[in-house]
Order: C-alpha cells, then sequence, then structure tokens
C-alpha cells in the first residue's frame, strides 16, 4: 500500500448485486468530494470481487477494492434495496465483512434498508436506527428500536431512511468527520437544495404502499429468520 493510502482515513461503502444505485451513489458523490478538500480521508467502494455488479436500475458498478483489500475502514456504510437487501442478508461472505468492519469502524452506518443488513449481524440490537419506513418491522425483529427520521445517530452507529436522506445523512458524517465548512463547500459543490414538487412525506395518506407496508409487517419474522438464525450460528 501507498505511504498516502497509510496515513488516509478510508470512508467504504459497500456494494452487493441488485442495491440500488442512488443509495450508493448519493453518499458516494458527497464523500468523493470529502476527499478533495480533506485528502486525509480516501473514498473507497468495496465488494467480494472487483468485477461489475448489477444494481437495481441494470447499471453495472465495479468495486474499487474487495473486502480482503479493505478489512478495517474508518468509516463503513451499508447501501439497501428491497430483495436484493433480503438476499444480502443470507450471503456468509457478505455478512462476515459487514460485522468484522462494523466492529472495528469509527463510524458503521446504513443508507435506506441497508440498515437490515447491519442489524442482521447483531450490530444494532438495543440501539437506535431508521430505515425505509415501509421496512420497519424487520428492522424491529433484529432488536434495533425503529425511529422515523431522515437519519439516526446512536453511538458510532448511524443510519438514514429512504434513498435521499442518504444525502442528508452524508452532509451530517461529512460534517462530523471534518467541519461544517467542508460539508457546506460539499453540498454546494453539488446544488444540493431540495425543493419537491409535492412538498414533504405525508405519512398519514399513504394510499396503496399502506398495504405493501403491511404485507411486509407480517411477513417480518419469516424474512428475519434465516439471518438471526445465522448470527446465533456464528456467535
Amino acid at each position: 500500500m501507498a505511504t498516502e493510502e497509510q496515513n488516509q482515513k478510508t470512508i467504504a461503502l459497500v456494494l452487493y448485486p441488485g442495491l440500488t444505485l442512488f443509495d450508493l451513489a448519493g453518499p458516494l458523490q458527497v464523500f468523493a468530494g470529502v476527499s478533495e478538500l480533506a485528502p486525509r480521508y480516501r473514498t473507497v467502494v468495496v465488494g467480494e470481487h472487483t468485477e461489475p455488479e448489477d444494481t437495481d436500475l441494470h447499471v453495472k458498478i465495479i468495486p474499487t477494492h474487495t473486502f480482503e483489500e479493505v478489512p478495517h475502514p474508518s468509516v463503513l456504510l451499508v447501501p439497501g434495496n428491497r430483495t436484493s437487501t433480503f438476499k444480502a442478508m443470507g450471503n456468509e461472505v457478505l455478512r462476515r465483512y459487514v460485522r468484522s468492519a462494523a466492529e472495528t469502524a469509527e463510524v458503521a452506518g446504513s443508507i435506506c434498508t441497508g440498515a437490515l443488513i447491519l442489524a442482521s449481524v447483531g450490530m444494532l440490537e438495543g440501539r437506535q436506527a431508521t430505515t425505509h419506513w415501509v421496512y420497519y418491522k424487520i428492522l424491529e425483529e433484529f432488536g434495533a428500536k425503529y425511529v422515523r427520521k431522515r437519519w439516526v445517530e446512536d453511538g458510532k452507529f448511524i443510519s438514514s431512511a429512504g434513498v435521499t436522506a442518504g444525502i442528508d445523512m452524508a452532509l451530517h458524517l461529512a460534517a462530523r468527520l471534518t467541519d461544517e465548512e467542508i460539508a457546506r463547500r460539499v453540498q454546494r459543490s453539488l446544488g444540493y437544495d431540495p425543493h419537491p414538487p409535492f412538498g414533504g412525506m405525508d405519512y398519514d395518506h399513504l394510499g396503496s404502499i399502506s398495504a405493501v407496508r403491511a404485507g411486509l409487517s407480517l411477513a417480518a419474522p419469516v424474512i428475519a429468520a434465516k439471518p438471526k438464525r445465522l448470527t446465533k450460528q456464528n456467535r
């Protein structure tokens, strides 16, 4: 490893098949900006292999490093998806990496349903956390305390809700790792000033999506059963 890399702290975003592209790309763009303004940090994307991985939009991404090459990042961030996250919770290679990296990281975090992966390896038990609002019951199945906020911090763990909340969380974390001025400069460089055309989320009137949430809530024990069994076996 080059001397420069040895003196840097690493922010690692985890890539796995089928994840939501924007869960990865939004925070990645923020931390790429942080790395430019604060060179003591380097931002990488880690995967099981340095080969193209598919995403939810069928845009393939190639990790910059393998799990083995970045065993102990300073910051670990796990993006999410829907069914792909469920598969990832049962992937032994991914589970081992997330657990070991999260244990030694200064900060371990998640975007959207990436919280389910962190929780599935026992990292969020008894902790406050958030995730996409549709999937909160599955998060609770792993012993986490769901909080409906854009992002939630509990000790060294930080989690964000749906995809755009990942950018908010990343900017907040950028200020925490460096300072507010650097985070503001990154926000300005991205032109990040959201004004949704239909306003904020109205959680009291979610229409047909409520039925999806209800169905997933009923299925939560079944979805969580295998990952919970794997965690018990590995303790």
